[in-house]
């Protein structure tokens, strides 16, 4: 039987944030939680276009969502972010860390770490870290990608990576794998949170186009605008993070992509390269992200 969003059990009384979802996959993450009765909060780094997201959530749904500014590359953004919603709320049922760049040309965050790790892993780890008190028995997504199978394995120099070594496509697979160490190593370590994963194969958003757009490459831009013609939609794409957010039973480290070649079609559990799912490495790199970022997901459960 293939699982579709029309299988989501009514969401009611449930509160869900979404990082990045002013559009892509994020909005449409965001769209079908409301639709379900849940409670949004949608957290984006522009508060135009977090506004605009809103009135057209609330368009589709007739439900409104909750706006938060958030800069996943600016820790101390994640930070009032964070105290803020410890300060509005006392729960979080779900937490999708969903927001992402992809092959940016060289740039570093507030903090000085390389754009793509320091946004795609660092942001969200020091975010789930900050709202491990709200999400108490809840549960974490992380969405990576299938560029995560060509990832070499993480060195903590790489969350500095200097401009002189940069690349931007293995960069970006190295985010994505690092989001996967992450998913599993959440897991093992605060097991009262269910944490999974999710990747969206190949969907029409307009992230392939922002890191062109950020270079000034206008003709890469348009080709990967063109691209997309052969993708499935955003809505499709999401359905992966949808089911891992709202599936009963799932098991700690499940990884949900689409059912045809993980490249386009309804979720199913997949497998994470054996690289993901290196006990060895997680640690490391949790070690690293904690004395990057300040704080550690596993010291901030309430006992």
């Amino acid at each position: 039987m293939t699982w579709s969003t029309a299988d989501i059990a009514d969401l009611t009384g449930r509160r869900a944030l979404v990082t990045g979802a002013t559009s892509g996959l994020g909005y449409e993450t965001a769209k079908v939680l409301l639709e379900h009765g849940a409670e949004v909060l949608i957290a984006a780094r522009n508060p135009q276009k977090s506004a605009d997201a809103a009135q057209r959530l609330h368009q589709a749904t007739g439900r409104n969502a909750v706006e938060l500014e958030l800069d996943l590359a600016d820790l101390s953004s994640v930070e009032r972010a964070a105290t803020h919603l410890s300060n509005t709320y006392d729960s979080l049922d779900i937490l999708v860390n969903n927001a992402g760049v992809m092959a940016t040309p060289y740039r570093q965050t507030i903090d000085g770490f390389e754009l793509q790790i320091g946004t795609n892993h660092l942001g969200h780890f020091a975010l789930t870290a900050r709202l491990m008190p709200l999400l108490q028995t809840g549960r974490v997504v992380t969405v990576s990608s299938f560029m995560h199978k060509s990832a070499r394995v993480l060195q903590q120099s790489d969350l500095r990576q200097p401009a002189s070594n940069y690349s931007k496509w293995p960069q970006y697979s190295m985010s994505k794998l690092a989001n996967l160490l992450f998913m599993f190593e959440l897991g093992r370590r605060v097991p009262s949170v269910l944490s999974v994963g999710a990747h969206p194969g190949y969907a029409s958003t307009h992230l392939q186009a922002a890191g062109p757009e950020l270079a000034g490459a206008k003709l890469t831009a348009k080709l990967w605008a063109g691209l997309n013609l052969f993708a499935q939609s955003a809505a499709a794409g999401a359905q992966p993070s949808l089911y891992a957010a709202t599936q009963p039973d799932l098991r700690p480290g499940t990884y949900v992509g689409p059912r045809f070649l993980e490249f386009r079609g309804a979720p199913m559990v997949v497998q994470a390269t054996r690289t993901a799912q290196d006990p060895e490495l997680a640690q490391r790199l949790w070690a690293w992200s904690v004395e990057a970022t300040g704080v550690d997901p596993a010291l901030t459960v309430p006992r």
